[in-house]
């Protein structure tokens, strides 16, 4: 009897992704007092998912509509975008008010990059090379490569001052080949949570500009970072109003709390409206062999909070309320450190934004804190300020502190 050909057999196993490898080895950990810092997630003081009011209310609101569950356009609900948009670029942005942003649905942020390098590949003239901050959200380098886009480092954090290295920064975009494409987190920087300084913004604008450079910017933490929507949203708004035709990455994963929903969108500032026009009809076309369409509840969701003043207001206050309980938990974890007399300065723990928190742990001291104190972390120290709270951030301290010291070894003394 003849057997079929083995078509799978040579596929080697692919290596565990970096973050969803830390939840699994924090499931399969039985003890009582794990910690698991590396998922990406808000979390509630008592460590537990956390769905906006603001959400709930909107949810109601579309039940009571009974919406039909027809496909979407392939560029989205409308009404979604123009309000997402306004959310990003501000109401009385003029390339918004002069219909010159291009602007489509996409699967949360993730969707929203891979339709960015999908067309900059297909239809940018210029150089395709993607400039990616050292270091960056992992998922960049795959979706850029994946269509051709070859990957630049430019420098970002310093690992002596576990702060910004704003002149290697600087020096890496001035020497890039005229016209690359150079990824800028808009705001909370992931994973080190180091944002340049609204002055610093001015000058890369500047030099972008003159390199002739394209701004692609990533925002998935707009008024998540800060608390406050405006402020977040500065670096897109200045390099706008400074003439830049951006391209706009933007998630409501975080700052909606819609991880599972995946509503974003992909924008582009263009020339004018009949550009807007040929430059969608192109973005259809890489848009149609992906998925067709995207998801229509979760936009519905934004929708109807973006667009009922109330819910609006309600769901600001529940954005200053995520982001002020991060801010705390900086300001706590901090003093603990220094009350545990750590070695090491940890200024940075408070001077950093956003849900990441660039420790400045090393490989072994993760391991130590992963293997002896059930402490959950990425291999690079980056740490989800989310998932602690009351309950817990005095065991980490003490474990962090302890790791630092080189004492987890010793299992007796904890």
């Amino acid at each position: 009897m003849s057997s079929f050909t083995d078509f799978w057999g040579g596929i080697p196993q692919g290596p565990p992704d970096p973050i969803l490898g830390v939840t699994d080895a924090f499931k399969k950990d039985t003890a009582k007092n794990k910690v698991n810092l590396g998922v990406g997630a808000y979390r509630d003081e008592e460590g537990k998912p956390y769905i906006l009011e603001s959400v709930l209310k909107a949810e109601d609101i579309l039940h009571q509509k009974k919406l039909d569950k027809e496909y979407l356009p392939i560029t989205g609900a409308g009404d979604f975008t123009t309000l997402a948009s306004e959310l990003a670029y501000g109401k009385n942005s003029k390339p918004l008010q002069e219909g010159r942003i291009a602007v489509s649905q996409s699967i949360s942020g993730t969707g929203a990059l891979r339709i960015a390098t999908g067309f900059l590949s297909m239809f940018y003239s210029g150089p395709k090379v993607i400039y990616l901050p050292d270091p960056t959200w992992g998922n960049h380098v795959p979706v850029a490569e994946q269509v051709g886009i070859k990957v630049q480092r430019y420098r970002y954090f310093d690992k002596k001052t576990i702060g910004l290295d704003f002149a290697g920064m600087k020096e890496d975009i001035e020497n890039a080949e005229s016209g690359s494409i150079i990824l800028l987190h808009a705001c909370a920087q992931n994973p080190t949570g180091i944002d340049p300084t609204q002055d610093q913004w001015k000058e890369l604008s500047e030099i972008v500009k003159a390199r002739k450079h394209v701004a692609l910017f990533d925002m998935a933490y707009q008024g998540f970072a800060s608390g406050d929507i405006i402020r977040d949203a500065f670096a897109v708004r200045y390099f706008v109003e400074q003439g830049h035709q951006i391209i706009l990455c933007q998630s409501f994963a975080k700052n909606l709390g819609l991880y599972a929903e995946r509503a974003g969108t992909f924008s582009i500032v263009v020339s004018s409206p009949d550009e807007k026009e040929r430059i969608l009809s192109q973005v259809k076309r890489v848009i149609r062999p992906l998925y067709s369409s995207p998801p229509i509840h979760g936009a519905q969701i934004v929708a109807t909070i973006l667009g009922s003043p109330e819910l609006y207001e309600q769901w600001l206050a529940e954005v200053k309320k995520m982001a002020t309980r991060i801010i705390d938990m900086r300001e706590r974890l901090y003093d603990l450190l220094v009350e545990l007399k750590t070695p090491g300065e940890w200024g940075h723990i408070k001077s950093q934004i956003g849900m990441f928190s660039f420790t400045g742990l090393t490989p072994e001291q993760v391991g130590d804190l992963a293997e002896h104190a059930h402490v959950y972390m990425t291999k690079d120290g980056r740490i989800s300020m989310a998932g602690l709270n009351e309950h817990n951030i005095q065991y980490f301290a003490e474990s962090m502190s302890k790791a630092v010291k080189g004492e987890l070894k010793n299992k007796a003394s904890l």
